[in-house]
């Protein structure tokens, strides 16, 4: 569940000012480390947002896929997925996803 920041601040100040935390979990309803949590937070970014996601892909490169495309046009799915070390399903949902196509144009 995502809490607000602002409420965050406001329940780090209640444990500062001398509650337990299990006093303000309690107040509060929240779960057992999420006060915990929020401290480190704050001490390892020096503010209570939220962390910003690192996503990367699994296997297939955007970037890599793309210009495997660029370069070998006339190839099927079943041989970039080969290349790839993947299904040629997943080529084609990647494809798909990053509006690649093979279509020729005339």
């Amino acid at each position: 569940m995502y809490y607000d920041r602002k409420f965050r601040e406001i329940v780090l100040k209640h444990v500062e000012k001398g509650n337990t935390q299990e006093e303000t979990r309690k107040l509060f309803g929240l779960g057992k480390n999420t006060i915990t949590e929020w401290k480190n937070l704050r001490e390892e970014t020096g503010s209570l947002g939220n962390r910003a996601l690192e996503r990367s892909f699994r296997k297939i490169d955007p970037e890599k896929l793309k210009k495997d495309v660029e370069e070998n046009p006339d190839d099927f799915n079943e041989q970039r997925a080969k290349r790839f070390g993947c299904s040629k399903d997943g080529i084609r949902l990647a494809m798909k996803k990053h509006k690649l196509t093979r279509k020729k144009k005339r």
